[in-house]
């Protein structure tokens, strides 16, 4: 699952020895942290995320729960307030915006 907050993008994928665990990664630090003050986060050089932490399933549902219930803008992009994380999430607005007018 990938999620887009105003403070960071994260991947979030089964851990795969603990069906209870999840790998919550991030390519930028602090992103994770923004989340998951808690978390143990380590840097992966030569993976493709950066930086991982492994976390409980329902840690990491209680946190998405709170981002979604604190949601209090109009507009996600105008919300961000890291320029070079805007301009990563404006490309991905971009090219599903193209991907959307082609069908």
């Amino acid at each position: 699952m990938w999620v887009f907050t105003n403070r960071g993008f994260l991947s979030v994928v089964q851990d795969h020895d603990d069906p209870d665990t999840l790998v919550v990664r991030s390519r930028f630090p602090g992103q994770i942290q923004a989340l998951f003050p808690k978390a143990t986060v380590s840097r992966t050089p030569g993976r493709d995320y950066l930086y991982r932490a492994f976390l409980p399933k329902a840690e990491v549902a209680e946190a998405i729960r709170r981002e979604v219930e604190a949601i209090d803008y109009g507009n996600f992009k105008n919300s961000i307030g890291d320029d070079r994380y805007h301009d990563a999430c404006l490309d991905v607005w971009t090219a599903l915006y193209r991907h959307q007018k082609r069908t």
